[in-house]
């Protein structure tokens, strides 16, 4: 959400430069007014001059601008990835020069900035800053730092702009090796009834209502009428993943095997889902219903973010019942599977 720039707080920091010259202008004036010599005078004066005309169009080119910030759909835990700025010039005549976007998570600075040149009156600019977090989890966003050194590089001027913002990042995911894997073929246990998705079962004339996604072109070209392609539905292609996330200590070294562990839950739906399974999330407090696609990846994943590990003796969110293949996820990352009915 843009946040304008109006009244807002300045901080100014001479920077290396502007020490040299201001110490300069200082030695001068006592030189000037020692001596009372005019030239000295004339000197300190358009140094005087220099010093203003900074403030000034320093604060001007600040002045009447709106800031954004764009996070990407997804961010993955020790990914990095790119958070776009986006910087709008709301004066009519005047453009701004030299300007310095810094974001400030929590407060404090992540330590990237995003530098714009110059900036014509009335049009926006975007570029991006490169970062990463090291965790999963809610990251909150305070606002930015605007900040300019135009046009002597004398002072640094900043404007603090409260942009609050609110991301999820994800568990990372990784490769799923083979003996973490559900045993045998997980799910592909077909219905008996036609669909279009699943194993190919046959091929028949084109009928009014068909859909028209199903019709094998190549077939029909060599038939020389429409064939419809038909496959075998796989509604049992399904799996349950039930994550034990109860805390079992609380050293460095086991917090991380904990946090090892989500990673392993979040990579195990990445690689079903990929595949088409239903995939259903239980744990302690928190239980996702199952679903396919990549929206609903996003739903178990963004779960697998926000959820705690729990101390007290809750029950697993179990579904009432369920035919099909389970993983068993403990708190440390081991991995067991098998097929029931619940």
């Amino acid at each position: 959400m843009p946040r304008r720039l109006f009244r807002a707080t300045r901080k100014l920091r001479f920077t290396r430069e502007g020490k040299y010259f201001v110490v300069l202008s200082l030695g001068i004036g006592f030189a000037a007014i020692n001596t009372g010599n005019n030239l000295l005078f004339l000197v300190l004066g358009m140094m005087l001059v220099l010093i203003v005309a900074s403030g000034v169009l320093s604060e001007l080119s600040l002045r009447a601008l709106s800031v954004e910030r764009r996070s990407p759909d997804r961010i993955f835990a020790r990914r990095p990835f790119l958070m776009e700025i986006g910087l709008t010039n709301e004066k009519r005549r005047v453009p701004s020069f030299s300007i310095e976007i810094e974001d400030l998570l929590a407060g404090a600075s992540l330590e990237r900035t995003c530098y714009f040149l110059k900036l014509p009156a009335g049009k926006r600019q975007r570029t991006s800053y490169r970062t990463s977090f090291p965790r999963r989890g809610l990251y909150r966003f305070s606002g930015f730092n605007v900040s300019t050194k135009f046009p002597f590089a004398f002072f640094r001027k900043t404007r603090p702009v409260e942009s609050p913002a609110e991301v999820v990042v994800f568990p990372a995911i990784h490769p799923v090796s083979s003996r973490q894997l559900a045993s045998g073929h997980a799910g592909e246990r077909t219905s008996g009834r036609l669909d279009r998705r699943g194993d190919f079962h046959a091929l028949r004339e084109y009928q009014q209502g068909d859909d028209p996604r199903a019709i094998h072109w190549r077939k029909s070209a060599r038939a020389g009428r429409m064939m419809i392609r038909q496959n075998e539905e796989q509604e049992a292609r399904r799996i349950a993943i039930f994550f034990d996330n109860r805390r079992r200590g609380g050293s460095p070294a086991e917090l991380e095997l904990q946090e090892e562990a989500v990673c392993q839950v979040a990579s195990l739906a990445a690689h079903y889902i990929e595949r088409s399974y239903a995939v259903q999330l239980v744990a302690r407090g928190v239980s996702v219903a199952p679903g396919r696609g990549q929206r609903h990846l996003n739903r178990l994943l963004r779960a697998l973010a926000l959820l705690d590990f729990t101390t007290e003796d809750q029950p697993l969110s179990a579904p009432t019942t369920w035919t099909g293949d389970q993983l068993h996820v403990g708190p440390t990352g081991s991995v067991s599977s098998h097929h029931a009915l619940l």
